[in-house]
């Protein structure tokens, strides 16, 4: 396999370092917690002292410090504990690719107190470019979101936010939208009304209110009615 193609998951222990061979972009995926199989994220069943080299960690180390020579249940705990020796161009994808989740996070979660509207994401991003915030590719999206939130309320007027909101669909569209409308939020309240159409009540992301009114829309031809309870 090309070298490009994996990349070193090193953990140091005990004194000692162990070295693993992994594909980058699913050894990312394991570390943010997702359900990916070992076996597909190794390349090769060599733990190293020394990858680069060629230098293979010794059995006896392996299960002195692992308290087992099992290479997938090793590896695993390499990926874990270890960190990955991304090269900085891989390095730099992973975190362009985070900061689109948070904003994306922030744009859906967020409103400006003064207007209960949405910020665009690229007024988010600008914010964070002035507040000066980082971006840890390895962290998961919700608590760098929230961090950052904090950070860029310097310079935006930003606050977490949830609508209530009431949702009124014709008879001609209920039963296909009402799939769509449960995945925008909680469902708190559903109506089949006796001419067969719905009402419903939902809480959803304050970010969410405009995709909403414009699924509608597009689910009933305009027919369709959204009202915004309140905000909290």
């Amino acid at each position: 396999m090309p070298k490009q193609n994996y990349v070193i998951a090193r953990l140091v222990s005990h004194g000692h370092t162990f070295e693993i061979l992994v594909k980058p972009d699913l050894a990312f995926k394991f570390k943010e917690g997702k359900k990916v199989d070992i076996r597909e994220i190794l390349v090769g069943d060599l733990v190293y002292k020394d990858a680069r080299k060629g230098l293979k960690a010794s059995l006896e180390t392996i299960r002195k410090v692992f308290g087992t020579t099992d290479i997938y249940k090793v590896a695993e705990i390499i990926l874990k504990k270890g960190e990955l020796q991304l090269t900085a161009e891989q390095r730099k994808a992973l975190i362009n690719a985070k900061k689109k989740q948070i904003i994306a996070f922030i744009a859906k979660n967020c409103i400006d107190p003064k207007t209960g509207l949405p910020h665009p994401p690229k007024r988010i991003e600008l914010a964070m470019e002035q507040a000066k915030v980082g971006v840890d590719p390895f962290k998961d999206v919700e608590s760098q979101a929230i961090q950052i939130i904090k950070a860029i309320s310097r310079i935006l007027p930003i606050k977490i936010a949830k609508a209530y909101v009431q949702v009124t669909i014709p008879a001609q569209y209920s039963g296909r939208a009402y799939s769509v409308l449960t995945g925008f939020g909680e469902v708190k309240r559903t109506q089949w009304r006796s001419d067969g159409s719905l009402l419903m009540e939902l809480e959803i992301p304050a970010g969410l209110q405009q995709e909403l009114i414009d699924k509608v829309n597009a689910l009933t031809k305009g027919s369709g009615e959204v009202k915004i309870l309140y905000r909290k």
